[in-house]
């Protein structure tokens, strides 16, 4: 018998989905507010739907084959093609702009490495139907405040900003010809991850001259919008080609959020289908892959779907963030609580103690007692052991005067009161936390 978990996948016990639920509280919570509705689609999809959008070479990382109709069909690596996918079957009778989110489980068949699994979870916020840069800082707001839900600060993140039309003027204004942008855009991606003289001389094999290929790597080093606006004045690049990219970055220091972002030119995204704003988060330590990436697809719903809708969207994996949280100190306990243990002294008071578990529990209390015959000692060591806040005893004396022991155990004291007060009398307890 398999004895574990396949490579790359996981087990979630129940401390790792209290986790787990955690994070998707806080995603939950956040888009929410911004007005975004949940939607959600098949974990199955024809393969179709990832080669014509990514090309063929994708097939290496899925989980693909044929179903047994003959079809040939993949396990979902990502959501948007679906969400483009859904938005065109219904695009007349769906109001604009669209605000949707949702929480997939995705899989690819990748190397496995530090915030990077063969599944995750992963939040995916979308607004579509709009083009204005307001739409893209609202999405971005989004990325934002789920990280800043879940307690972490400016001191903990930053949300890198870039738009591949700025890019692309740059970096065809350096001498790059535009059907080598691909090359330039992927060297700008590596740039943190490998020398500057490997980037040049792959460049530089694709066509790209050996002064251009240095300018490309001048151009991702731009970091600011005042250095963004001084290299745009070298170029012969129309003056309102970063327009939408400072409208966006203005709007979110409105927000009271523009300590958390800052414009890199590095910020490219590897996907081909975005079109405008693109942007990813990251630790402020850089110990960690991206925590979110995302970008205006202004495309990608007409390539798919067949309709023409401007989008903005983000992905953010759980996997990473749950890496931060952990590295942050901000996981302090992820097991149950039990709120109130019930305690029978004899077996003749059970039947008390399970009339009064259940009316505990219709208030939405976490109840326990023992399911077996047991001594007092040994129901409160079960008690301690679930870190139950509340214990309520009834014992003979106790059903004979229709009284409740009630013991507070954070506070170690204990007092007999009216049968009909024991559940204001543990609320009140429990409303402490």
């Amino acid at each position: 018998m398999q004895s574990r978990a396949l490579p790359g996948f996981r087990d979630f016990y129940p401390a790792e989905t209290t986790l787990r639920n955690h994070i998707f509280a806080a995603w939950r919570a956040v888009a929410r507010r911004y007005g975004f509705e949940e939607y959600d689609g098949p974990p199955l999809e024809p393969l179709k739907l990832y080669t014509d959008k990514s090309g063929g070479e994708i097939v290496e990382q899925l989980y693909n084959f044929k179903d047994k109709g003959g079809r040939e069909i993949s396990l979902r690596p990502e959501m948007t093609p679906t969400l483009a996918r859904m938005v065109a079957a219904r695009a007349q009778g769906l109001k604009k702009p669209i605000r949707w989110f949702s929480i997939p489980q995705l899989f690819r068949y990748e190397r496995q490495q530090r915030g990077r699994l063969r599944e995750h979870f992963q939040l995916n916020v979308d607004l579509i139907g709009e083009v204005s840069p307001l739409a893209d800082a609202e999405v971005i707001a989004v990325s934002i405040d789920v990280l800043r839900e879940l307690g972490l600060t400016e001191e903990d993140f930053k949300v890198r900003l870039s738009d591949r039309s700025v890019m692309k003027a740059l970096v065809v204004g350096s001498g790059v010809p535009e059907k080598l942008l691909g090359e330039a855009f992927a060297a700008c991606d590596r740039i943190d991850r490998e020398s500057g003289d490997v980037l040049v001389e792959r460049m530089t094999a694709a066509g790209i001259s050996q002064e251009a290929a240095a300018a490309v790597l001048d151009i991702a080093g731009i970091r600011g919008s005042d250095a963004l606006l001084e290299a745009l004045a070298a170029t012969d690049a129309h003056a309102d080609v970063s327009d939408q990219l400072l409208h966006c970055l203005e709007a979110l220091k409105s927000m009271g959020l523009g300590g958390f972002v800052e414009i890199d030119c590095s910020i490219v995204r590897g996907l081909a289908y975005y079109t405008g704003i693109v942007f990813e988060l990251f630790d402020t330590g850089r110990s960690l892959r991206a925590i979110c990436g995302g970008g205006r697809y202004d495309d990608l719903t007409r390539d798919i779907g067949g309709v023409d809708f401007p989008a903005v969207g983000f992905g953010m994996g759980d996997v990473v963030l749950a890496e931060l949280l952990k590295e942050r100190g901000l996981i302090t306990d992820t097991t149950q609580r039990t709120s109130v243990f019930a305690l029978a002294v004899t077996p003749a008071d059970v039947p008390e103690i399970l009339k009064l578990a259940h009316e505990l529990r219709d208030e939405g209390l976490t109840v326990e007692y023992a399911l077996k015959e047991q001594s007092v000692g040994k129901q409160m060591k079960v008690a301690a052991g679930r870190n139950a806040q509340v214990v309520v005893i009834i014992g003979e004396a106790e059903r004979e005067e229709s009284m409740v022991v009630v013991r507070d155990m954070p506070a170690g004291t204990e007092s007999r009161i009216a049968r009909e007060l024991v559940i204001k009398q543990v609320t009140g307890l429990l409303s402490r936390d």
